[in-house]
């Protein structure tokens, strides 16, 4: 069973998977918050997840970021709509910097830096991976 990450944005949701034996986190897609519901019931005819994993929202200083409550709407959304599969939250600061780092150092040119679908895509893989790293120690 696939671990699915998501990387919450009013505007975009970065989505990320892992591999059945969840070993590898994986970029899946960049879906509207409109539309992420109807995606995920669609992914989830032909793939089975076993748990989702959320960005969490934080300030330098540990407290809620201003889009907290969104990502607390998604994340109830998710709950209600998928009440078998758990949601855990995970510290995503940073993830956007990461993501940003990992294009330039990959060679790719300051266009893909600034293309916010990849930042937010990379980003989701960022989170699950980090999860999954936390998981095995």
């Amino acid at each position: 069973m696939r671990i699915m990450a998501f990387d919450y944005g009013t505007k975009r949701i970065g989505v990320a998977v892992t591999d059945p034996l969840q070993i590898i986190a994986t970029g899946l897609d960049t879906v509207h918050p409109l539309q992420i519901i109807d995606f995920l019931k669609r992914y989830m005819q032909t793939e089975q997840v076993e748990r989702f994993v959320v960005g969490e929202p934080k300030q330098m200083d540990n407290t809620p970021s201003q889009s907290a409550m969104h990502v607390k709407g998604f994340v109830n959304l998710l709950k209600k709509t998928f009440p078998a599969i758990p949601v855990e939250m995970m510290d995503e600061r940073f993830t956007s910097k990461m993501a940003s780092a990992t294009i330039a150092q990959s060679g790719m040119g300051k266009k893909a830096r600034q293309n916010k679908e990849l930042v937010d895509n990379i980003s989701a893989v960022i989170l699950l991976q980090s999860w999954m790293d936390r998981k095995i120690y």
